[in-house]
């Protein structure tokens, strides 16, 4: 997505355009309603916002870890394995009837 700001709106919004930048959006500054120029980030801003950004799935992804610890080792977490077709059908037949 393109982000079109003038001169006067960029100063007021600079750093909400800096960060649209970094998350991958381009962002043209018009003066007097031409392009003017582009913010683009620098390739040291990106790999810093990749970390930040895999720190915090890193983080969300094991925020449950130590309060289901406990079960580690057990059948209490352990996925039931899927039916298999006949099983599917004979269950298809209960519920629906012979087709």
């Amino acid at each position: 997505m393109t982000i079109h700001v003038n001169v006067g709106e960029a100063k007021t919004r600079f750093s909400e355009l800096l960060a649209a930048a970094v998350r991958g959006e381009e962002v043209v500054v018009n003066k007097a309603g031409v392009p003017f120029a582009t913010i683009v980030p620098r390739p040291e801003a990106l790999a810093l916002e990749r970390e930040v950004r895999t720190a915090k799935r890193k983080a969300a992804f094991g925020f449950l870890a130590d309060k289901y610890r406990h079960l580690h080792g057990t059948d209490a977490l352990d996925v039931p394995p899927s039916m298999t077709d006949e099983e599917y059908e004979e269950r298809i037949e209960r519920k629906f009837g012979k087709l």
